[in-house]
């Protein structure tokens, strides 16, 4: 194929993308109906198969449609998590260049430094009753890496929800997902489970004690140390 083939091939599957996306943000195209079968898209835009697939294949990362091998793509409706998905490979890549992981951890202390001073000022006590279960469900499982690792993404968990944002809980699990990687390759220690578990126990308090300026200098100490064991774990982050 030639390069000026090539490149009308790429401009036609950019115009059949932006056709398609328009539908669906429209509505015309609703969530759960399928595109129109590969030969009728042909017939109608004068396109080639190879245009068709390349552009369901664009619309399928872009979260748009859910496309499937000898099935009609279907469009879905993007979500938080859709996103996360789109997102993913391109994160993943960032994190791999110097200092990303840094950056990143970066941005979830200043998150989480707001997020703590804001359930210090307004959780109710039913968001104060949530935080605490996480915080015993934390205690109880210092003596198993696995469980502590889940109960430790729980309790900060909960901080994401307090303020009833639906944007926040998606954030907390881009972050755990992103993260992860690093977290669950830490050894296996219970005595610094029981360290983190006890700069929880501390952050709730302050948070219980209605202080923030004590959360989010307990929040900032946690991370501040949570960051000194990657790097003990891992050379040149």
């Amino acid at each position: 194929m030639g390069t000026d083939t090539h490149i009308s091939e790429h401009r036609a599957a950019d115009h059949l993308i932006s056709v398609f996306e328009a539908q669906i943000r429209s509505g015309a195209l609703a969530e759960g109906d399928m595109l129109p079968p590969e030969r009728e898209i042909v017939q109608t835009y004068g396109v080639s198969r190879t245009v068709v697939r390349e552009a369901v294949l664009a619309l399928s990362n872009k979260g748009l449609v859910q496309a499937r091998p000898r099935h009609r793509p279907v469009v879905v409706k993007p979500g938080y998590d859709t996103a996360l998905n789109v997102v993913q490979s391109i994160v993943g890549q960032l994190l791999d260049q110097p200092g990303g992981i840094r950056n990143l951890f970066d941005l979830r202390i200043m998150m989480e430094a707001a997020l703590v001073r804001e359930a210090a000022l307004k959780a109710t006590k039913e968001d104060i009753q949530r935080l605490k279960t996480a915080l015993m469900a934390n205690e109880a499982a210092t003596g198993n890496s696995e469980a502590f690792f889940r109960t430790d993404t729980a309790f900060h968990g909960v901080l994401f929800e307090i303020p009833n944002n639906p944007v926040l809980p998606f954030i907390h699990r881009a972050y755990t997902t992103w993260l992860a990687p690093q977290w669950t390759q830490m050894p296996r220690e219970p005595q610094r489970n029981q360290r983190n578990f006890q700069a929880h126990k501390r952050v709730y308090e302050a948070i219980l004690h209605r202080d923030p300026d004590l959360a989010e200098k307990e929040l900032r100490a946690h991370l501040a140390a949570a960051w000194d064991q990657v790097c003990i774990t891992f050379e040149g982050l």
